[in-house]
């Protein structure tokens, strides 16, 4: 299947991240997201990105022309149905995710590809929920969008090779590199990653270090670019904590219980930099450690 355009749910950092690296691969894009400032910021901020990509020359200006002329939003949902390959991102909760794609499928061509952006919840489930869970997979990529160069591609226990295919050479086109990934709660980066930072929250929790020296450890003692507590706050607290949930319920081991400490700062609606508190606070020049 030749897949030309894009249908993409959510114009949040994911969503115009992914429509940002389709439209600058030749794909006709359509961005939907229920508020119309979203859909605004979206466009603002993928053509600062692109400007950026300009005067670093990674990209021509004409190219960076190309991609914005690529791009078209609507706050309809139901526009996307005319599209080949939808990737819905929206908000990490599965009951958002199944009333998105419960309404669009009324309007599906009937060789529409659906997928989900989703980093934890189950492909097979979500797909089984649809009209084609044959043409339904997990098309997970990483934040941020444009510099990160991994895909995940994850098959649903019905995914047929065609959807499979047709996906992997959407990847191939964008210039980055899928991983295969089984339908297994958090599938491959996120399974290693979430336990990791959640084992750095339990040892801020513990005392047994402060934000400040868990990060540099991290940084310096194993050469990670930034440390898990940093790395939390930019994936968004409330995110870790959903995979974590996911991870704990779909496996049920002990290993994956959510830090008390994590569950604390998302009720206290400190979700890292987008709330501009997390395990920093980012409201000054200069992030400060909230512990």
């Amino acid at each position: 299947m030749d897949i030309k355009s894009v249908g993409i749910v959510g114009a949040g950092q994911m969503g115009n991240g992914i429509a940002h690296v389709m439209s600058l691969a030749g794909y006709d894009v359509l961005l939907n997201d229920v508020s119309g400032d979203a859909l605004k910021a979206a466009v603002a901020t993928i053509d600062r990105n692109l400007e950026r990509q300009v005067s670093r020359d990674k990209i021509s200006a004409d190219e960076k022309a190309a991609a914005m002329a690529c791009i078209k939003t609507t706050p309809t949902l139901t526009d996307l149905g005319r599209t080949d390959l939808i990737i819905e991102a929206a908000t990490e909760r599965e009951t958002v995710k199944q009333a998105i794609f419960e309404d669009l499928l009324p309007h599906l061509q009937p060789h529409t590809i659906l997928t989900s952006n989703t980093s934890s919840i189950s492909i097979t489930r979500l797909a089984s929920r649809t009209d084609r869970p044959e043409k339904f997979m997990g098309f997970h990529f990483m934040n941020p969008v444009p510099v990160m160069q991994l895909v995940e591609l994850i098959r649903g226990i019905a995914t047929d090779a065609e959807t499979f295919d047709a996906c992997r050479a959407v990847v191939d086109k964008l210039g980055k590199t899928a991983a295969t990934a089984e339908d297994f709660p958090a599938f491959i980066v996120n399974r290693i990653l979430m336990p990791m930072i959640n084992e750095a929250v339990y040892t801020l929790y513990e005392g047994v270090g402060s934000v400040q020296s868990i990060d540099s450890s991290m940084k310096l003692g194993a050469n990670h670019p930034m440390g898990p507590l940093e790395l939390a706050d930019f994936i968004g607290l409330d995110t870790c904590l959903a995979i974590m949930n996911v991870l704990h319920d779909g496996l049920a081991d002990t290993k994956y219980r959510p830090c008390p400490l994590l569950t604390k700062y998302v009720e206290a609606g400190w979700l890292g930099r987008k709330s501009e508190r997390g395990f920093y606070d980012y409201r000054g020049d200069v992030p400060v450690p909230t512990r």
